[in-house]
């Protein structure tokens, strides 16, 4: 992992290459039937279920029983906590609990407890009614988006920490490829329940289904604790040294380091807003679907299902783009993509309840979406210290996650103040402010940036 998106040489770079051995491609897959990286599809499958339940499958109950498309845009707002999880995710890494760490450890104590507050969070959610409690209905959305991101940032630390460096990559694609699946059952499998059933039956699965993953974190041991160099020096300072250093190495540590980056404010501007435009047409399109005449299961079939498929070849073909062109021009690439594939909704409003076109509709806007997380996944991980990754990835994960939470939060009311075409035309625009941050960050940068992508 390089250090820096500016760094010449990689660290690991000082050795001789060893020599790359033939493997066939049942070899190449059998890591992923290994425990270690299978279980990583798992918690991936954990981190990527509670989304929905308070994004898109909220959204659609919320259209459904007749709230207000203000309303509905400001439950965007209930997502903030993964845009602010940078500011516990210290505390989570570094306080035991009383009780769960010395029976469980450290990692696990804290993940079973999360997720047993967060399923009987996503249960209290499912009995509620929208309609009669909407302010109970924004606390219990906003407790579940909470423990969820909570959530996200053990399964970070516990993926970097069980997985050798060999296995690294696989478990970072085994991870993506679990969250989402687990979106995909809160998204189209919650839609096709509440089709056949109810919203709150809906709910009540989906927490059935987080229950399971108890029992893996049970399954999977504790991943081995490695203590920082000056461990031993803050212990014999008593408790002060331990107090100290858990600020100096995980709380200051992170932060300074990251501020020592050339541009560093505007590189956490150009991460907030690449994925805006995408993030304003996203809260709406479920809502927008609905309004116009799909039927849930045609939603499901469509949207959720072939939109999953074409999410994950956005993904594939993600890495390449960044290995091909380099990071820089494939930030360019991919987000101009986003941009264009924005309008296909404007088509979609003067179209209406056309399932060839919302099938065309889809394809571009998944695709380009897919193509474009997996680059600005690659961009961030670069931008990470070796020492600090898991808390600079909250924070920079953080700070993506705003654009789609709290900035996005007035979609609802554009789209009341305009019409769906209107409404779709401006989050193609509000997509230019991302191509600003880039093109001032990268100007007075010379080729070693993209040089260094390619390493």
């Amino acid at each position: 992992m390089q250090l820096h998106l500016e760094t010449v040489v990689n660290p690991m770079s000082d050795q001789t290459s060893p020599i790359v051995q033939r493997k066939s491609v049942l070899q190449a897959l059998r890591v992923y039937f290994e425990a270690p990286v299978f279980t990583m599809i798992l918690f991936g499958f954990a981190s990527g279920l509670p989304l929905a339940l308070t994004g898109s499958t909220l959204l659609g109950w919320m259209t459904e029983e007749g709230v207000s498309l203000t309303s509905i845009g400001l439950f965007a707002s209930v997502g903030v906590p993964y845009s602010l999880k940078f500011l516990w995710s210290p505390l989570i890494d570094g306080v035991p609990l009383p009780v769960m760490t010395r029976l469980f450890g450290r990692r696990r104590g804290w993940l079973i407890t999360l997720q047993i507050l967060l399923i009987g969070a996503i249960v209290l959610l499912g009995m509620n009614d929208p309609t009669s409690s909407l302010f109970v209905t924004a606390v219990l959305a906003l407790a579940v988006s909470t423990l969820s991101a909570s959530q996200d940032i053990v399964i970070d630390a516990f993926r970097i920490e069980s997985l050798d460096e060999d296995r690294m990559a696989a478990g970072a694609s085994a991870y993506v490829f679990g969250y989402r699946a687990g979106m995909l059952l809160s998204g189209a499998g919650a839609f096709a329940l509440a089709e056949f059933y109810s919203w709150p039956m809906a709910y009540f699965v989906m927490a059935a289904a987080l229950g399971v993953m108890i029992f893996v974190t049970l399954w999977r041991p504790e991943p081995a604790e490695v203590p920082p160099e000056d461990a031993e020096g803050d212990a014999a300072a008593g408790p002060a040294g331990s107090i100290g250093h858990f600020i100096k190495h995980s709380v200051i540590g992170p932060f300074a380091d990251f501020m020592t980056r050339r541009q560093w404010w505007l590189i956490l501007l150009f991460i907030m807003f690449y994925k805006f435009g995408d993030s304003l047409a996203g809260v709406m399109t479920t809502p927008f679907l609905l309004t116009i005449g799909f039927e849930k299961l045609e939603i499901v079939g469509i949207v959720k299902t072939f939109g999953f498929a074409a999410t994950m070849a956005g993904f594939a073909l993600g890495g390449p783009l960044a290995a091909g062109m380099g990071l820089v021009r494939a930030l360019w690439i991919a987000g101009v993509l986003q941009m264009l594939s924005n309008l296909m909704f404007a088509v979609q409003a003067v179209a209406g309840a056309d399932p060839t076109i919302l099938t065309a509709t889809i394809a571009i806007e998944n695709l380009a979406g897919g193509l474009g997380t997996a680059v600005f996944v690659a961009y961030m991980s670069s931008l990470c210290h070796i020492s600090y990754t898991a808390t600079q990835y909250a924070l920079l994960s953080s700070f993506m996650a705003f654009a789609r939470t709290l900035l996005s939060s007035g979609a609802g009311a554009m789209a009341d103040w305009l019409d769906w075409t209107g409404f779709f035309l401006m989050t193609t625009v509000a997509a230019l402010p991302g191509f600003v941050f880039l093109w001032v960050i990268t100007r007075k940068q010379d080729a070693s940036v993209d040089s260094n992508s390619r390493a």
